[in-house]
């Protein structure tokens, strides 16, 4: 047994607690930083990038301006030269009934009343028409939907022009002495397929674009896909009504001037004139109506679409 005294050798000494440096870190300028490599390329700030230089253009009469030059030259034309032929052919109508014919009568004088048949039936199927038709092409600073409205209302007044002209010829023939046969000529076919035709265009179109408007969004698929083929109908209407009144216009010529016709008498002159107009108009208007440089550029606002 160990007979010496029990020694606890003591704990070291505890090190000092280290003084941590609060003095702010040293920052790096620009000046310190190493010069970039010589492959880079510095920009100064202070002063952008020159532009790329650009080719200065020079002004070109191209084919595109003299096309538009053409298209309004055309326009023009054809714009002037239908609305005189179309005002021609009333003028020549009335003048040929007033001073050849004397004039206009009803059921009093059946000869007289047969006058109101060939002016009424111009002034609706033709005159009127006609100018609706037009109006696609005169009126290009108009609002679209003010034009459309235009053009149901001349084509509203030409139907009191061929109801008073059918009922003016039917009854010129009922009242006169002898009674005269009804629809027996080639004439009153052609007129019958060409009422027809104009009474299917009417309530068609109205129908499309003025009734289907209660559903726009609905509808406007179908009434933009009914446009051409409405004008085509149109077209066709105009020529069939040209066809027949040149029709009517020989069959009045052989019944009533006779073998004065063939002697260039002046009635006969005038109605060959008429007749010259009429065919001059069922040329020029569909050509108007069908002529793709002439069709007016127009930008339809969303609250006016038919």
């Amino acid at each position: 047994m160990d007979s010496r005294p029990n020694s606890v050798s003591p704990l070291p000494e505890m090190a000092p607690i280290a003084e941590f440096d609060k003095s702010p870190e040293e920052t790096t300028t620009l000046e310190d930083l190493p010069p970039p490599p010589p492959t880079a390329i510095s920009i100064p700030l202070s002063e952008p990038p020159p532009p790329p230089e650009t080719p200065k253009k020079q002004r070109q009469y191209d084919d595109e301006d003299s096309m538009s030059c053409g298209s309004w030259c055309e326009y023009v034309l054809v714009v002037v030269l239908s609305s005189l032929l179309l005002l021609a052919s009333l003028v020549l109508v009335l003048f040929w009934t007033l001073y050849y014919r004397k004039g206009y009568s009803w059921s009093e004088d059946p000869a007289k009343q047969f006058n109101a048949h060939p002016t009424l039936m111009i002034a609706g199927f033709i005159s009127l028409s006609g100018f609706s038709m037009l109006l696609y092409r005169i009126s290009r600073c108009c609002r679209k939907i003010y034009v459309k409205l235009f053009h149901m209302i001349f084509h509203a007044l030409a139907i009191p022009c061929v109801v008073l002209g059918f009922l003016a010829v039917f009854e010129s023939k009922s009242f006169s002495d002898p009674p005269k046969p009804h629809f027996y000529s080639m004439h009153s076919w052609m007129g019958f397929v060409t009422m027809g035709l104009f009474a299917f265009q009417f309530v068609v179109g109205f129908f499309s674009f003025i009734i289907l408007l209660c559903c726009e969004g609905a509808t406007a698929a179908f009434r933009a896909a009914l446009v051409p083929v409405h004008a085509s109908f149109g077209v066709t209407t105009l020529m069939m009504a040209v066809a027949t009144c040149l029709t009517g216009l020989t069959q009045k010529v052989y019944h009533d001037v006779g073998e004065e016709y063939s002697s260039f008498s002046e009635e006969g002159i005038v109605i060959n004139a008429l007749a010259m107009v009429l065919v001059a108009l069922g040329i020029i208007v569909s050509y108007a109506v069908r002529r793709e440089s002439l069709h007016v550029p127009t930008k339809v606002l969303i609250s006016e679409r038919l």
